[in-house]
C-alpha cells in the first residue's frame, strides 16, 4: 500500500505525537539551550518525513526520511543526556526514548522498502 499524504504515515503520526510530548515536558524547563536543541531535533523528525512526501520522488523523499531518522537518533541522545544530568525523570525519559525508538525502526523499514535494489 502507498502513503500518499504524510500525515497518514504511521512514523510522521507517531514523530507528531513525540513532538507534543517533548514539548510539554520541557516548556517550562529553564535551560534554553537544551531546550531549544531537543525541541528542534523532536520537529525535525516530523517535518522531515512531512517534506520527504511533498516532495512527490523516491529519491527526495529517501533523502528526508534519512534526515528524520537521524533527527531520531538526536532525540534519544538528547534524552539519555537530560536523564544524566537530572533534567527529566526515568518514567518520561523511557517512554519517550522508547517512542523515538520505535519512530527510528519504523523509519528504518520504510527506508528499506522504498530504496531500489
Amino acid at each position: 500500500m502507498r502513503i500518499h499524504r504524510f500525515e497518514d504515515a504511521i512514523a510522521w503520526q507517531k514523530s507528531k505525537a513525540l513532538c507534543v510530548e517533548i514539548y510539554k515536558y520541557f516548556e517550562n524547563h529553564r535551560d534554553f539551550g537544551f531546550k531549544d536543541q531537543i525541541l528542534r531535533a523532536a520537529l525535525s523528525v516530523m517535518n522531515n518525513i512531512a517534506e520527504g512526501f511533498e516532495r512527490k520522488s523516491n529519491k527526495e523523499l529517501l533523502y528526508f526520511l534519512n534526515i528524520a531518522k537521524g533527527s531520531c537518533g538526536e532525540v534519544r541522545s538528547m534524552l539519555i543526556l537530560a536523564r544524566e544530568l537530572g533534567k527529566i525523570d526515568e518514567d518520561p525519559q523511557i517512554k519517550l526514548e522508547y517512542l523515538a525508538e520505535e519512530i527510528s525502526k519504523i523509519l528504518s523499514g520504510l527506508i528499506k522498502s522504498i530504496t531500489p535494489k
